[in-house]
């Protein structure tokens, strides 16, 4: 009997059906393995995976394949998004014996959770080079009867060497100026001048690195890396990475040149680059950016926000094509036919023109991506806009991708900090609202009361996996942004206690940080990484989330335990600078200080308000902003600070120390530029 049907994972409900009798992760799985003496097989993957999906009918929903399955294993079936730090841990031995790695992860385990052959998606038959998944699986079980204890030997051999990786993340000295211009530089290495972005294909947003990007300029005005920042931003948003309909952005393009994307959304990215755009609109007021920051908020409202306030976790790469057929795809792209068949000869000519359609196609079978062609020229705005709303129209009646509506606590985080900044920069009061709601949630579902969170929930209800450091680090980072723009304490103190469960369950005594608390479940070992990917680290994030809590309270606790784990930067800024990217961006915002801003004054008075607003737009690196009544305590920062003469008033401080106080918002912007700082003040 397959055990996932009480699943909370709409992935590990996708396999419920399958004639394998799949295991949830747990004890009682390798309990049966032990029991019956036979090997795990581990099965990590995600809904929207694209080629989960394929290995699943063509392999677990087969019933011979299912069935020596079941004769010889037990099956155990992960969500990688539930439970990161399974699919780390497991994921560091297959990218260590393979070289590389990938989803559907694929890993056979002693009973007691020791990694001895791996791989990723396996074919039903062999072909380029892949063995057949049958052949594969008829190997293990000859080499487990046949050659046991080399494969005991070979499994406690590799679980021995990924243990002795641990703590191999020292900290050292927080970074300074040098490192970060050594990383800039490194990063310049990398950089495609042609197409935009860093490497070759396939091609992946690379957000974290545009933040510092941005944030380097507004240190140094450093032409170079506003210009890099800019240039990769315009080509990904003319992209067919990007839906040039309904905004929001594809996982990743499979060519250089952003042009045809893999065709997953995924809620972490389009948070990040919503908050990359309006931070570039912040830095250089471009309309470009201000569109696409907005286009993806509402991307996010319309098409992932769930009913409890929260947003959901991704859309798939694959639908319908209308046969019945599942195509990654399907959704997205046009034909010049099906242009004209929806909008006439001549508005489907232009449009075929406007969004670069060929007859050729981008994509497959003559279709093509929709895109944004440098050289369109001037064109009338309201035919645009009618030629979308028609589009959008005729795609609305297509089947939809499927959509993985789990809420991970960490992407809903960093949703926060985006969907709070873009509605206060661009006076949209619903988005900050939105990101109120999803505050909510995670406090009223995910956040335990004694400061400890759960990774997921669905419809409400909390899953049963506890958050990791990521969580922590995110979640935490958006409550100080929604504090910052929303003037309310309360979000503040939650961070607070989301990090003091950092410093007390993450925090090894040399400053460096796990992946998973102290107390929870032993897993072959205790997962470490500092290195940012697609999303920032759990060790940066809570780094960043550390410092600028410091900055709001004052605390040498948390600053000192920020700066601690700053340490790794330093190493990795020079060799690996796009895998380090957040981290770098919080080291800028060390340097810088970061900014603080207190303002003072009447709620609902229009000064008041309009300091506010100047201080959310200051572009330093890692500002914090607080705002309030005079005699407020919602706000260390607003402790014994008065207005002036009965007027609004807005100091700028770092370290607490703050410039004499204004009430002249042009003298505010002036404060807030770019000024060297002598650092740690005596």
């Amino acid at each position: 009997m397959n055990r996932l049907g009480d699943a909370t994972s709409p992935y590990l409900l996708q396999h419920a059906d399958n004639p394998v009798d799949w295991w949830p992760w747990g004890e009682e799985a390798f309990g049966q393995a032990r029991k019956r003496g036979v090997p795990v097989l581990l099965s990590v993957g995600y809904s929207s995976c694209h080629w989960c999906h394929v290995m699943a009918h063509e392999s677990f929903e087969d019933e011979a394949t299912a069935a020596y399955l079941n004769e010889h294993f037990v099956a155990v079936k992960v969500d990688r998004e539930e439970r990161p730090d399974v699919d780390a841990v497991y994921m560091e031995a297959v990218q260590a014996a393979t070289g590389q790695g990938g989803w559907p992860m694929t890993v056979f385990l002693t009973p007691d959770g020791e990694p001895f052959y791996f791989g990723t998606y396996f074919p039903p038959r062999p072909r380029h080079g892949m063995p057949a998944f049958t052949e594969v699986l008829r190997g293990v079980v000859a080499a487990w009867r046949d050659r046991r204890e080399e494969v005991g030997e070979v499994a406690a051999r590799i679980t021995r060497e990924l243990a002795e990786r641990a703590g191999a993340y020292g900290a050292s000295v927080t970074p300074g100026a040098d490192e970060l211009a050594a990383g800039l530089a490194a990063l310049a290495r990398g950089y495609d001048e042609r197409y935009g972005g860093f490497g070759g294909k396939p091609k992946f947003p690379p957000s974290v690195a545009l933040e510092f990007l941005l944030r380097h300029h507004a240190r140094t005005g450093t032409e170079t890396a506003l210009q890099m920042a800019r240039d990769t931003c315009e080509a990904m948003a003319r992209g067919g990475i990007y839906d040039q309909l309904a905004g929001g952005f594809a996982r990743y393009s499979v060519d250089r040149s952003w042009t045809v994307p893999h065709f997953e959304k995924m809620l972490y990215d389009n948070a990040l680059l919503m908050r990359v755009y309006a931070h570039l609109w912040r830095s250089t007021g471009s309309d470009l950016a201000r569109r696409v920051a907005l286009e993806t908020a509402d991307f996010l409202i319309a098409e992932l926000s769930t009913a409890e306030g929260g947003f959901a976790s991704a859309l798939d790469a694959d639908s319908d094509d209308g046969t019945g057929k599942h195509v990654e795809g399907a959704y997205y792209v046009w034909t010049p036919a099906q242009l004209t068949a929806e909008l006439g000869s001549a508005d489907g000519q232009f449009a075929a023109g406007y969004f670069g359609v060929t007859k050729q196609g981008t994509f497959e079978e003559g279709a093509s991506v929709l895109q944004l062609p440098q050289g369109n020229g001037v064109v009338d705005a309201d035919r645009v806009a009618t030629v979308r709303e028609k589009l959008l129209a005729a795609r609305s009646r297509r089947p939809s991708p499927g959509r993985d509506d789990k809420v991970v606590a960490a992407w809903n985080g960093l949703a926060i900090a985006a969907l709070a900044e873009t509605g206060a920069y661009f006076d949209r009061p619903d988005l900050v609202q939105a990101a109120v709601d999803a505050a909510d949630l995670l406090v009223r579902v995910h956040l335990d009361g004694r400061g400890r969170l759960l990774r997921t929930s669905r419809d409400g209800v909390a899953g049963p996996n506890s958050g990791v450091l990521e969580d922590y680090g995110d979640v935490a980072e958006g409550f100080i942004a929604l504090a910052s723009v929303t003037g309310e304490g309360v979000w503040l103190e939650f961070a607070g206690l989301l990090l003091d469960s950092v410093l007390q369950h993450f925090t090894a005594d040399d400053g460096t940080l796990y992946d998973t608390a102290d107390d929870a479940e032993a897993l072959i070992r205790r997962p470490q990484d500092p290195t940012d990917n697609a999303t920032p680290s759990g060790w940066t994030a809570a780094a960043g989330a550390l410092l600028g809590y410091a900055a709001h309270t004052g605390s040498e606790w948390h600053r000192d335990a920020a700066e601690r784990a700053l340490g790794v930067v330093g190493a990795l800024a020079p060799r690996a600078p796009r895998f380090i990217g957040w981290g770098l961006a919080v080291a800028e915002a060390a340097l810088d200080g970061p900014r603080e801003v207190a303002v003072v004054g009447h709620i609902g008075d229009p000064l008041t308000a309009e300091l506010h607003r100047t201080a959310l737009l200051g572009s330093a690196p890692g500002i914090v902003v607080a705002v309030g009544e005079e005699g407020s305590r919602e706000f260390p920062l607003l402790y014994d600070r008065p207005g002036r003469a009965g007027r609004a008033a807005a100091y700028v401080c770092r370290r607490f120390v703050c410039d004499a106080p204004t009430s002249d918002p042009r003298t505010l912007r002036s404060q807030l530029r770019s000024q060297p700082w002598p650092g740690r003040p005596s």
